[in-house]
């Protein structure tokens, strides 16, 4: 997996589709992976966004949720850059 910050867009999944490739995504950042940048969108609704933010604040390997500037974008802090 690369390193530093990774995107990852959940378009079109449901939120059970989005949770398994959130989850994947979370076991295959390394150390050198500090962001994971989760593209959700929302002009289809809040499902998903609210989905990420509610299952991921309280990840463990999740420090923190940072919110976009763009309202479609949550990124999850693995770790302080």
């Amino acid at each position: 997996m690369q390193s530093g910050r990774v995107t990852l867009d959940i378009h079109g999944m449901t939120c059970a589709q989005a949770q398994a490739a959130i989850n994947a995504a979370l076991r295959r950042c390394g150390g050198s992976v500090y962001r994971l940048e989760v593209v959700h969108g929302y002009h289809g609704g809040t499902q998903l966004r609210d989905m990420v933010r509610q299952t991921y604040v309280k990840h463990p390997k999740v420090k923190r949720l940072e919110l976009s500037l763009n309202p479609g974008v949550t990124e999850l802090v693995l770790r302080e850059y």
